[in-house]
């Protein structure tokens, strides 16, 4: 793989953490020039949206049965950690999956990217 082609995966891998626009960028991206990296990180990204959607609808519903904030905050500090440990791995060039479901990510999401 070319220097400039490497530095494309990882400009792709970084985009598709920026946002849901950032990924929709990054996915017409690496649909221009395929590579596995920038790949492996849109798939990620769309994990840990659906997972952070799904985890924002039960803290929902929780929310108005138990009226805990402590859960919200714990569930939003949750999220920000998922999301920062993968933005670090596309950083430093790496297709490191989030801990537990980042493996079951790419094997869901294995047509997109």
């Amino acid at each position: 793989m070319s220097t400039s082609s490497t530095d494309n995966s990882k400009t792709i891998g970084i985009v598709a953490y920026l946002t849901l626009i950032g990924w929709i960028i990054a996915l017409v991206m690496n649909n221009n020039e395929k590579s596995e990296f920038g790949s492996f990180h849109i798939r990620q990204m769309l994990g840990i949206m659906i997972l952070g959607l799904a985890l924002y609808i039960l803290n929902f519903m929780l929310a108005i049965a138990v009226g805990s904030v402590i859960l919200s905050w714990t569930i939003q500090i949750l999220m920000f950690v998922i999301w920062l440990l993968g933005f670090i791995g596309a950083v430093q060039g790496e297709k490191k999956p989030i801990p537990v479901l980042g493996e079951q990510f790419q094997q869901w999401f294995k047509g997109i990217g």
